[in-house]
This record gives structure tokens, sequence and C-alpha cells, in this order.
């Protein structure tokens, strides 16, 4: 299911646009405390951090043992890395254009 079709797309474009004037770490930090718990900011970090590991070709225990994340997990973000929308790839070739 893509996010387009979802009848609270207008209030995702408005959560993307608000993170997108964002202009530097602290303003994250400051933001994202501010409409996120802690464990919601962990899992979305965790799956980042298990992205750019399955990249870098890392095994599933690896990445399991290093970040903590499920195999389920690991596998919901690989099956994205390999069949979404690209978000990941984006980021991380942006974030790491030379091991890409």
């Amino acid at each position: 299911m893509s996010l387009e079709n979802l009848d609270f797309k207008e209030d995702l474009d408005v959560l993307f646009e608000a993170v997108l004037k964002l202009q530097n770490i602290d303003e994250c930090y400051k933001f994202f405390e501010d409409i996120a718990t802690i464990n919601e900011l962990k899992a979305i970090s965790q799956r980042i951090q298990v992205a750019k590991m399955l990249k870098d070709k890392k095994v599933y225990t690896e990445i399991a043992e290093t970040t903590g994340a499920s195999t389920a997990t690991i596998s919901r973000v690989n099956k994205c890395l390999n069949y979404g929308e690209g978000g990941y790839n984006i980021v991380l070739e942006r974030m790491y254009p030379k091991n890409n």
C-alpha cells in the first residue's frame, strides 16, 4: 500500500513539509523529541542502521547482534530495500555516496 492512497495523506504532507524545514541535527532532536516517543525513534533509527548494514552485505545474525533488531524487522527492511519505493536507497546513497 502506498502512502499516497491513505486517507490522512494531507496530514502526512504537513509532517513531511515540517521535516523538510529542519535545518540541522539539533533542530531534528528538538522536533522529534516533541513528536515521537523514545521507542518510536529507536525503532526508526534502528531500521536505517539495518538498511545500511544490509546494503553493506552483512548477514542477518551480525545485523541482529549489532542493532538488536529482530529477524522479522531485518527481513522487512530487506524487502523494502529490494521491492519498496526506494526510500531507503535514496537516503543511503545520499548519506554514503562512496559505498553505493
